[in-house]
């Protein structure tokens, strides 16, 4: 049975007397009464483990796979009014240390695994007890897969204090870093409830069965799916890490109906090539997919996939309807006023023209995405980038887009993304689709690396799907794309054996920016107008060339 609250506590507290399985892990199953006293009893020990601090609750850092003790921790968070740091993983050194230490994590909740990702400043120095001290200045770690932790919470009373404000801060979860340092973004009680009463927007019942593999670190499977997910008292399959090779296996064996997904999940789904007639999957939402990736992935599986754009922030939420033209985001979600404005100017950009072809014919309707009113509830401990993206009452996302007469917004790429080829601007994003379309292309990155004499080239990396690169074969195919614009065809081209990501398997184009074309990886290049590749090798000819007209190569 679904339930209304004013916090996502509330949420949780409903599902005490449920005796339904709530969650899945390998081989075990927990009823939904399990997970909540089992968040109880951990509630119980966060005064020990982490105590008060003047002015915020504790800062509970949490460092695991998607395993039950992750939920758990995320319950005994929410019913006592603490606060759950989402560690991520594929951060390492120096990095993960500032991470912790900026977001204030009085105590570290980790297991063997994470323990091995930890910098050893932050790796505790004895080896029994709960918590133990760090070796270094880090904060006190919990080791859950330790018998001192087992016994503890083994003894611990349910938790029964005081619930907590719909404006308590809850979450801190950091953005996925593809266009800077990641940022801490702050979501409240109040707000994750009101987004955890949409699944029956999304289609989710008590009926449904979700699988929750994208990290649960990060927003998207919170909020788009374990949040949704109590709220529907659906049951939750969770999964360590996403596995392409794994997802269909898994998705036979539960009877999977939903399933949420960011950056190019879908796209190595695909890439295992199995079939599956009469899937039990029903839907599946997420962001960044391809339209070609979106639609093959709906063919295959018999399921609708649903597209969305929502940053982590909670400011601009776009929605796909049935009539958005395939390459669009969609329109703007009910309620919810969202500009695309001319980041020089401020002013509000032209609507989009578009050809027949399904070419953005005035680049000038490209602009930031803005909105105008906004859920954003701060940055943790990060005014510079408060200021940055709240000015005036309306936040700037720092992506780019377009919007067209009817309504629907085009994604164009982030900030960073923008390219001026001869004199011409434009935006990675529409490039990156019409490269998508080529067979061999499992992922694509366009991003500039600079000209010899002004502006930009363009560059391409691609992941193929086991081919080799046919360089006659990629320029037959850039000659039949009636959308490609003039300037787009792609100057240098990367291959690479896999893409860079982020954690949520977001394209990460700051390391690929950062080589540009100094690297080991085969690179091709276009020396002409025409459209002919050929190896790239002489790096000292172009260098010459950056000196002669006083240019740095990058």
């Amino acid at each position: 049975m679904e339930t209304n609250a004013a916090t996502f506590a509330e949420l949780l507290t409903a599902r005490s007397g449920d005796d339904r399985i709530g969650l899945v892990f390998e081989e075990e199953t927990y009823p939904w009464a399990r997970v909540v006293e089992e968040a109880r009893r951990r509630a119980s020990l966060i005064a020990d483990l982490a105590p008060a601090v003047p002015g915020r609750a504790p800062h509970l850092g949490v460092l695991l796979e998607n395993v039950p003790e992750y939920v758990y921790w995320l319950g005994a968070a929410a019913l006592s009014g603490a606060v759950v740091v989402g560690v991520n993983p594929t951060r390492r050194g120096a990095e993960l240390a500032a991470d912790i230490a900026h977001t204030d994590c009085d105590v570290l909740i980790t297991d063997a695994t994470g323990l091995d990702v930890l910098p050893a400043s932050h790796r505790p120095a004895a080896a029994e007890g709960m918590p133990l001290k760090a070796a270094g200045d880090g904060p006190p770690v919990v080791l859950v897969d330790s018998p001192a932790y087992t016994a503890r919470v083994a003894d611990a009373l349910p938790y029964d204090g005081p619930a907590p404000d719909p404006s308590a801060r809850y979450l801190l979860l950091f953005t996925s870093g593809s266009t800077g340092a990641p940022k801490a973004v702050s979501c409240s009680q109040g707000r994750l409830a009101m987004i955890a009463e949409m699944s029956s927007g999304f289609g989710l019942t008590a009926d449904s069965v979700t699988y929750v593999a994208m990290p649960l670190c990060h927003g998207n499977s919170i909020m788009a799916n374990l949040a949704m997910a109590v709220h529907a008292g659906a049951r939750v399959v969770l999964r360590r890490r996403f596995s392409a090779s794994g997802f269909l296996p898994d998705v036979r064996r539960h009877g999977v109906t939903y399933f949420n997904y960011v950056g190019r999940a879908l796209a190595y789904i695909l890439s295992t090539g199995a079939e599956d007639p009469g899937c039990s999957l029903t839907r599946v939402f997420g962001t960044e997919a391809s339209a070609r990736d979106r639609a093959a992935f709906a063919a295959r599986f018999g399921c609708a996939v649903v597209e969305g754009y929502g940053s982590s922030e909670g400011a601009i939420a776009i929605r796909r309807t049935p009539d958005s033209p395939p390459d669009a985001l969609g329109v703007a979600q009910h309620g919810v006023e969202i500009l695309v404005l001319d980041p020089g100017t401020g002013e509000e950009c032209p609507h989009a023209v578009i050809d027949p072809s399904g070419r953005l014919t005035n680049p000038a309707a490209i602009g930031e995405l803005v909105g105008v009113t906004t859920a954003f509830e701060g940055y943790y401990n990060n005014p510079g980038a408060d200021a940055e993206r709240l000015r005036d009452g309306r936040y700037h996302s720092g992506d780019l887009a377009y919007r067209d007469a009817a309504g629907f917004f085009y994604f164009a790429g982030r900030t960073p993304d923008r390219l001026r080829v001869d004199g011409e601007n434009f935006a990675a994003a529409p490039v990156e689709r019409i490269l998508a379309r080529w067979d061999p292309v499992v992922m694509c990155a366009v991003y500039p690396v600079p000209d010899p004499r002004t502006g930009d080239q363009v560059m391409a990396a691609l992941e193929l799907d086991g081919s080799d690169f046919d360089p006659g074969a990629f320029a037959a195919f850039l000659t039949a794309q009636e959308d490609l614009g003039t300037k787009w065809a792609p100057r240098f081209v990367r291959i690479v054996r896999a893409m860079p990501l982020t954690a949520t398997t977001k394209v990460d184009k700051k390391p690929l920016r950062a080589d540009a074309w100094h690297t080991g990886d085969p690179v091709w290049h276009r020396p002409g107008r025409e459209l002919r590749y050929e190896p790239f090798t002489d790096r000292d000819a172009l260098r010459a060339e950056f000196a002669e007209h006083g240019r740095h190569p990058g």
